[in-house]
């Protein structure tokens, strides 16, 4: 059960929507410091650590079905170039699970079939995976802003559903575009000829694609998560900035973690990927509540509630502190 104050909905306060200049005004005022501090404890308070490892655990459970289904769809081309491009992609994505020709060789030596059955079992799980990570999404955002009850279950469910058919998509397609980019440029150079001019440009235009594809799809998330009335999308950017940056910093030091200790892979052996995978995805995920804590933290300083938590009632002092 959340502790973080409810946040008041200030979206009307002055007759207009709030947006990216009042946020900004609103951080200076305050200072970025107290401003991440607060959200920090609202984060904790609103059980932001308990739904990041829910949504970790969800998450993990989409996407390793959904690899699946691209291996799948790779087997099913008769052309080896395709999976040499998924498997590149893939070893980037989680750079402990081995090499390229390892993959390959997996994914030519399955029939037909095979491919077939992996790409629906693959599609099918991975969609009802992701369908139950949304609705966490919208549970762990109640929390934070003060909410206690999420929406029935067949209007949250639903929902989670239109977001997994939306969203997944262009969330998914901005991470490989920022992480493994750089491979799957790589990989059309050595299977399909890119130029160096195509793969300078891809090398290059990659980065801004990436980013503002995921800062905009997160921004919408955030804005019809939570079950209240939010501001404008340019309000939210903020936090899901924030959420970006995080989750690339958690993806970056993992990567140089694995790289550069050698120790990774030979304690986790096979399951060396699957571990990445688990501690990326929570740490994004931490990421995710965190920026959602940012955006309701600044609303409650606009409404005039900074403190981000009730007080303890079970604490010695409490009657002291409130005197």
């Amino acid at each position: 059960m959340t502790t973080a104050r409810t946040v008041p909905v200030t979206t009307e306060m002055d007759g207009d929507e709030l947006d990216a200049g009042d946020a900004w005004h609103l951080a200076r005022r305050y200072g970025l410091r107290a401003v991440m501090v607060g959200s920090f404890i609202r984060f904790r308070y609103g059980d932001g650590f308990t739904n990041s490892r829910a949504l970790a655990l969800q998450t993990c459970l989409a996407v390793v079905p959904f690899l699946l289904a691209v291996m799948g769809l790779a087997a099913d081309i008769d052309d080896d170039r395709p999976a040499r491009v998924v498997a590149a992609t893939v070893n980037a994505v989680s750079p402990a699970t081995g090499d390229d020709d390892a993959l390959v060789d997996a994914l030519a030596g399955g029939s037909e079939g095979t491919g077939e059955i992996a790409l629906a079992l693959g599609l099918l799980f991975a969609v009802l995976s992701m369908t139950t990570a949304m609705a966490q999404v919208e549970r762990g955002s109640n929390r934070i802003y003060g909410i206690r009850r999420d929406r029935p279950a067949l209007h949250k469910y639903g929902r989670a559903a239109v977001f997994t058919a939306v969203l997944a998509v262009p969330v998914g397609l901005g991470f490989l575009v920022l992480v493994a980019g750089g491979a799957f440029g790589d990989a059309m150079v050595a299977e399909y000829g890119w130029s160096e001019r195509t793969h300078r440009w891809w090398q290059w235009g990659r980065w801004p694609l990436g980013l503002m594809t995921l800062v905009v799809t997160i921004a919408v998330l955030f804005d019809h998560a939570p079950r209240r009335r939010q501001p404008a999308l340019s309000w939210l950017a903020l936090g899901s900035g924030l959420t970006v940056v995080l989750s690339m910093a958690a993806a970056a030091g993992l990567s140089a973690y694995i790289n550069i200790s050698g120790s990774f892979g030979s304690t986790y052996g096979p399951l060396a990927g699957v571990f990445a995978l688990l501690l990326w995805s929570l740490l994004s995920s931490i990421s995710l509540f965190y920026g959602v804590a940012v955006c309701a933290q600044l609303e409650a300083l606009r409404a005039g509630e900074p403190v981000p938590a009730y007080d303890d009632p079970g604490r010695p002092d409490h009657h002291q502190v409130r005197e």
